[in-house]
């Protein structure tokens, strides 16, 4: 059985299971998940299987993504312990076999200390900080509208809220509009360019707790009630936390990569790929030239520019 279509099949039956709903206990450093003809399995076994299977089982539960790890790990093992009962852990494919996970084996420790293991919070933090002072404040309003089809329903419903009708309880029972009708007309925050340029124009125009006179737009006639107003608060460090590290770590490897490769003599040996780089390496080279002279060009109408000044 492939191990794609193993994991397929366990992650499957565990994802309607009662383990679902367990939630995952506080472990001891390294514990021992379970024992297979004595052997342990580990935390740690886990933490590995899952560098292998994780993104094949991410959208599952936490509970259910151990379950599937240690089913795998089980299943792995037993599969190990019959090439050893048959002797078939030898000869020339096994061991060129086991060369390339070893290289696997010593290709993720150097990523794990040499590129990821550099990323640290202060450095994400730094970037986070630097970033945040280049986003300009941006004003946000929180609005409720009632929408119908004809001007002279809009003023009747407006005539309605002048009289002291409550808002959302005219909204639920006039507006046709399916996505707010139900909360009252209730649309939430917004910033300027989400909403049609008429609806917008309108709602700004409003102070806290106002209504607006019937605004037409390509949906039909609104009624805006503005219920608050703020500068749009940026996303806290912890929120984009994962995103910031990640896109580090990306540039940190394709740096490490480029400089790796720099050091190497790497000769192409198979004609239809030797072609294929030479041809990759003669098309970054042209577009590196074209940007090149884009930047002398640049800088030198800059330099006209200033002459002319003089």
């Amino acid at each position: 059985m492939k191990q794609a279509h193993f994991v397929a099949i366990v992650a499957a039956a565990l994802a309607g299971a009662a383990v679902a709903t367990i939630p995952v206990p506080a472990l001891a450093d390294d514990a021992v998940i379970a024992k297979l003809n004595g052997k342990e399995i580990r935390d740690s076994d886990l933490a590995l299987a899952e560098a292998e299977i994780g993104p094949e089982i991410a959208s599952l539960p936490p509970a259910n993504r151990r379950r599937v790890l240690l089913e795998f790990l089980i299943e792995t093992q037993l599969f190990a312990d019959a090439a050893d009962a048959e002797n078939i852990t030898s000869g020339a494919d096994y061991e060129k076999r086991v060369a390339y996970w070893q290289m696997r084996a010593k290709r993720d420790a150097y990523f794990e200390k040499s590129v990821k293991g550099t990323v640290s919070d202060g450095l994400a933090k730094g970037i986070y900080d630097d970033k945040v002072k280049m986003i300009p404040p941006e004003e946000e309003v929180d609005a409720r509208h009632i929408l119908v089809e004809t001007e002279a329903k809009a003023n009747e419903v407006l005539e309605k809220i002048g009289k002291g009708e409550d808002f959302s309880a005219l909204a639920a029972l006039y507006s046709t509009d399916p996505g707010s009708k139900g909360d009252g007309g209730k649309l939430g925050y917004f910033s300027k360019g989400q909403m049609v340029k008429e609806f917008e124009v309108a709602a700004f125009a409003l102070k806290k707790g106002e209504v607006s006179k019937p605004v037409k737009s390509k949906f039909g006639w609104h009624i805006i009630k503005l219920e608050d107003r703020r500068t749009r608060p940026l996303p806290t460090f912890e929120e984009v936390k994962p995103q910031i590290v990640q896109s580090i770590v990306q540039q940190k490897a394709q740096q490490t990569a480029k400089d790796l490769r720099g050091k190497a003599n790497i000769e192409y040996v198979d004609s239809e790929i030797k072609t294929q780089v030479a041809q990759e390496t003669e098309a970054a080279a042209q577009k590196q030239k074209a940007f090149e002279q884009q930047i002398d060009e640049q800088l030198k109408l800059e330099q006209q520019k200033k002459d002319e000044k003089k």
